[in-house]
């Protein structure tokens, strides 16, 4: 077998063993979550029923939109989404890890700038790629453009949580090290979140110049392969 031949098989093996762990890691999330479904129901917490049966929705909704709208959305993209939804809404809000773990707001966080700056890298690609806009840019502007990316929607999550706290009477602003005002929570919110851009940010960059594909370029490159239609160029 030519050399030629492995590196065109090994991007194969990569996708079919991402598509066998998002399989198994969708089969327990939701069996985790219908478990306690029918504990919360036993208990006619019906509330609680409904918020269960929401993320239940919200951890499938990458497989049920990509059947609906006919779109390959690569496994690790999926496993990623359905991941920090099961830990930000489900352990984080139902389980309370926000109130028993302290650094579990701050992870989560953390972990949003990766996956904004990484959907930062998407969209840049999509423009570089799409057949209809002629547009080439430099590694330097791309990673630029994801960290400036992620680091505005998070910006924008924060006004989010500081208009819900005001209008509605929530909690999604957590009081932190003894500052009930939640602009302690605030600003370390933003502050990982940037972290996480600038570090997601800075390896896209390096792979790039190295001219090396990352796991990130990998899954957007697989995007573009298996959804041609979005990038023919119109006749």
């Amino acid at each position: 077998m030519s050399e030629s031949e492995v590196s065109n098989q090994q991007p194969d093996l990569v996708q079919s063993r991402a598509s066998r762990i998002h399989k198994y890691a969708v089969i327990l999330i939701q069996a985790i979550m219908t478990l306690e479904l029918a504990v919360v129901l036993l208990r006619g917490q019906w509330f609680t029923a409904f918020l269960v049966i929401a993320i239940m929705l919200a951890t499938m909704s990458p497989i049920i939109l990509g059947r609906r709208f006919q779109v390959y959305i690569p496994p690790e993209f999926q496993l990623m989404a359905i991941g920090f939804v099961f830990a930000a809404l489900f352990l984080g809000e139902l389980r309370q890890f926000y109130v028993r773990i302290w650094w579990w707001d701050i992870a989560l966080h953390t972990t949003s700038g990766f996956l904004l700056g990484i959907l930062g890298f998407l969209l840049v690609y999509l423009l570089n790629e799409n057949a209809r806009i002629e547009l080439t840019m430099r590694p330097r502007f791309v990673a630029f453009f994801a960290f400036v990316f992620a680091v505005a929607i998070g910006a924008v999550w924060e006004i989010f949580e500081f208009t819900m706290d005001q209008v509605f009477g929530t909690q999604m602003q957590k009081p932190m090290f003894n500052d009930p005002s939640g602009l302690t929570d605030t600003m370390w919110d933003l502050i990982v979140d940037t972290l996480g851009a600038l570090i997601i940010s800075l390896l896209g960059w390096w792979y790039m110049r190295r001219r090396k594909r990352s796991f990130i370029e990998s899954g957007i490159r697989t995007f573009i392969e298996r959804n041609p239609r979005f990038f023919r160029r119109p006749q």
